[in-house]
C-alpha cells in the first residue's frame, strides 16, 4: 500500500441493492395471503424484483434532476410542458405495465384490490414521487366510468400501457389522469372555489360540455393526459374532466405558471394552472361535484397510508442492512442492546401500518358486495389516513438514526424519503380534515360505528388489556355527539385499536408488545422504550426475512 493511502476501507454495509422486495418482506406476503389477494403472487414477485434493483437505481437520477417546466417553444408558442429525466419514465412505464395504476380495473377478481395496493407498497418504497400520478390514474376510474362518453378513458388505464406523447388520447394505447381541486382562496375549503365553468350550448344538460376560466394553487402531475377538476358551474360546484388535447389535436386553453419548489417529492411535478377557456367534459350532476370526486377519495387515502407504510418499510430496510454490517464498540450494532431495542420497535410499527392497510385495501375490495365492508372502508381509510402518515417522519428520523451521520448524506435514499414523509399527511387532506371527516361519519352513519365494533369485536379474548382498551374506547364511541376539539385524541385511540385489532387477529409476534407498549402505557414517546422482557431478537429477525 502507498505510504499516502492513509486507511483502507472496512467496517462499511455492503450495497444495499439488488434486493427482491418482495421474497425479502414476510410480513407483506403473511398480509397479502390474509387479506385475499394471494392470487396475484406471482406478479408481486416479479415486481419485487425490479423494484429492488433496477427501479431503486433509476430513481436516484428520476428523484434530483427535477421536472423542468417549457411554457413556450424557441419560437415563441406556448406549449406548456414539463421535461421529466428518462428515469422517471422508464420507473413509469414499469409500474404501469405492471399494473400499479391499472390492475383493479383489468382484473376485477375479488382480492385484486389488496393485490394493487401490495404493488402500490413496492413501488412506492423506490420511488415515491411516481406514486402521484399512478394513484391518481388508478383512482379517477371510478370517477370516468359515471360518464359512458368517458368510458374509453377509464379502458385505456385499465389497458396498462405508458405513453409519454402529449397527444390526443385517441392516439394513445393507455393513459395517465391527475386531478386539481385546491384553490388560493380556498384550501381544503373547495366549495369556495371560484373557478367557473359554462355550458357551451344551452343549460350543458343534454352536451355535458364547458368553456373553464379559474385557476388551481396545487396542481400534481400536470402532464397528465387528462385532469379531473371542479369547477363553479349554475348548479354549483361541479366536476369535469379536462383533457391535456382536444380531439382534433390541439392543445387545451390552460396555462401552466410555475412548477411548485418543494421540500420533496422532487421527481414529480406539481404546478399551478389557469384555465383560459379550456374544454371540459361534466361528469355527474351540477352541484354533485364534491360527491362525485369522493369516489376517488378513498382510494387515493388508502395509497397515502401504503405510501407511508412503505416508506417506513424501506427506511426500516435500510436500518436493518446497516446495523448488521456495521461494528461499534466490539460488537455488531444490531447486537447492542438499545439498538436492538430500537429496530424492534421500528419492526413493530412498521408491521402495525402495513397489517392496518392492507386490511383497508380488502375493504375497499369488498365495498361494492359487502355493506358492513363499506362502512368500514368508508371511515377506516380517514382513520388510518392521518394515523399512519402522521407516524411516518419521525419512523424515518429514527431510522437515520441508526446510521448516524451516513443517514444524512444524498447517496443514501433516507434523507430523500425523510423529505418525502411529511406528504401523505398533508395530501388529499391534512389532519385536522381527517379527524373531522371521522367524526361526520361516525354521526352521521351509524354504520360506521357498528362496523369499526365489529372490527373490534373480532379480536376480543385474546389480550385483557386490549380488552380493557376496546370497551373504553366503546363507551366514547357511544356519545350522542363528539367534540371536534377533542377528535384528533379520538381518531388516534382508533388507529391503535384498530392496529392492535388486526395483529392480534393475525396471531403476529408483534401483537403483545404493540398492545403492552402502546395500549397498555408501557412506552415512552419516543421509539425504541419496549418494556424489559420483549424478545428483540424475534421482532427483528421476522422484519429482517
Amino acid at each position: 500500500m502507498s505510504r499516502f493511502q492513509t486507511h483502507s476501507v472496512d467496517n462499511q454495509p455492503p450495497e444495499f441493492a439488488p434486493r427482491d422486495l418482495w421474497a425479502s418482506d414476510p410480513l407483506l406476503r403473511e398480509a397479502v395471503e390474509r387479506e385475499g389477494g394471494h392470487a396475484w403472487h406471482a406478479r408481486l414477485g416479479e415486481y419485487g424484483a425490479l423494484a429492488g434493483d433496477e427501479l431503486y437505481r433509476l430513481s436516484f437520477d428520476a428523484h434530483r434532476d427535477r421536472p423542468r417546466l417549457r411554457t413556450h417553444d424557441r419560437f415563441g408558442h406556448r406549449i406548456d410542458v414539463v421535461e421529466f429525466h428518462p428515469n422517471y419514465h422508464r420507473i413509469m412505464q414499469a409500474a404501469i405495465e405492471h399494473g400499479v395504476a391499472g390492475l383493479s380495473w383489468a382484473d376485477p377478481r375479488p382480492g385484486v384490490h389488496v393485490a394493487r395496493a401490495a404493488l402500490s407498497y413496492l413501488h412506492h418504497q423506490v420511488e415515491p414521487g411516481s406514486s402521484c400520478p399512478l394513484t391518481m390514474t388508478h383512482a379517477a376510474v371510478p370517477v370516468l366510468r359515471h360518464a359512458p362518453a368517458l368510458h374509453e378513458w377509464a379502458d385505456k388505464v385499465a389497458g396498462s400501457h405508458y405513453d409519454s406523447r402529449d397527444v390526443p388520447m385517441a392516439q394513445k394505447s393507455g393513459v395517465t389522469l391527475g386531478m386539481g381541486m385546491t384553490e388560493k382562496q380556498g384550501g381544503s375549503d373547495v366549495r369556495a372555489n371560484t373557478t367557473s365553468a359554462e355550458p357551451l350550448s344551452g343549460d350543458g344538460t343534454a352536451s355535458h360540455e364547458y368553456s373553464l376560466v379559474g385557476h388551481k394553487w396545487f396542481f400534481s402531475a400536470p402532464m397528465c393526459d387528462a385532469l379531473l377538476v371542479l369547477a363553479q358551474a349554475r348548479g354549483g360546484l361541479s366536476c369535469f374532466l379536462l383533457p391535456r388535447r382536444l380531439p382534433d389535436g390541439t392543445r387545451n386553453a390552460f396555462q401552466l405558471m410555475r412548477l411548485k419548489d418543494k421540500l420533496g417529492d422532487w421527481s414529480n411535478a406539481s404546478s399551478e394552472i389557469e384555465f383560459t377557456g379550456a374544454w371540459a367534459h361534466r361528469i355527474g350532476d351540477e352541484g354533485r361535484g364534491i360527491a362525485t370526486i369522493l369516489e376517488m377519495v378513498m382510494l387515493t387515502r388508502l395509497d397515502c397510508m401504503l405510501g407511508s407504510a412503505a416508506e417506513m418499510r424501506m427506511a426500516l430496510a435500510q436500518a436493518l442492512h446497516h446495523t448488521m454490517h456495521r461494528r461499534a464498540f466490539g460488537k455488531r450494532l444490531v447486537e447492542q442492546p438499545l439498538m436492538r431495542n430500537v429496530l424492534a420497535d421500528l419492526a413493530i410499527e412498521s408491521e402495525a401500518a402495513l397489517a392496518l392497510s392492507m386490511r383497508v385495501a380488502r375493504a375497499v375490495d369488498a365495498a361494492p358486495r359487502d355493506a358492513q365492508e363499506a362502512a368500514f372502508a368508508r371511515v377506516a381509510t380517514a382513520i388510518g389516513k392521518y394515523w399512519i402518515c402522521k407516524r411516518a417522519p419521525a419512523f424515518v428520523n429514527e431510522a437515520q438514526e441508526c446510521l448516524g451521520g451516513a443517514g444524512y448524506v444524498e447517496e443514501s435514499i433516507l434523507p430523500r424519503l425523510y423529505r418525502q414523509a411529511p406528504l401523505n399527511s398533508i395530501w388529499e387532506g391534512s389532519g385536522n380534515i381527517q379527524c373531522l371527516d371521522v367524526l361526520r361519519a361516525l354521526a352521521r352513519k351509524p354504520e360506521t360505528v357498528a362496523a369499526l365494533q365489529q372490527e373490534l369485536a373480532r379480536a376480543k379474548g385474546i389480550d385483557p388489556t386490549f380488552d380493557r382498551y376496546v370497551a373504553q374506547l366503546a363507551t366514547e364511541l357511544s356519545q350522542d355527539a363528539f367534540d371536534p376539539a377533542g377528535s384528533r385524541w379520538l381518531v388516534e385511540q382508533l388507529a391503535l385499536a384498530l392496529q392492535a385489532a388486526v395483529l392480534l387477529s393475525a396471531r403476529s409476534p408483534a401483537a403483545t408488545p404493540f398492545v403492552r407498549g402502546r395500549l397498555g402505557g408501557e412506552h415512552g414517546l419516543a421509539l425504541g422504550t419496549l418494556p424489559a422482557g420483549e424478545d428483540f431478537d424475534a421482532l427483528i429477525e421476522r422484519a429482517v426475512g
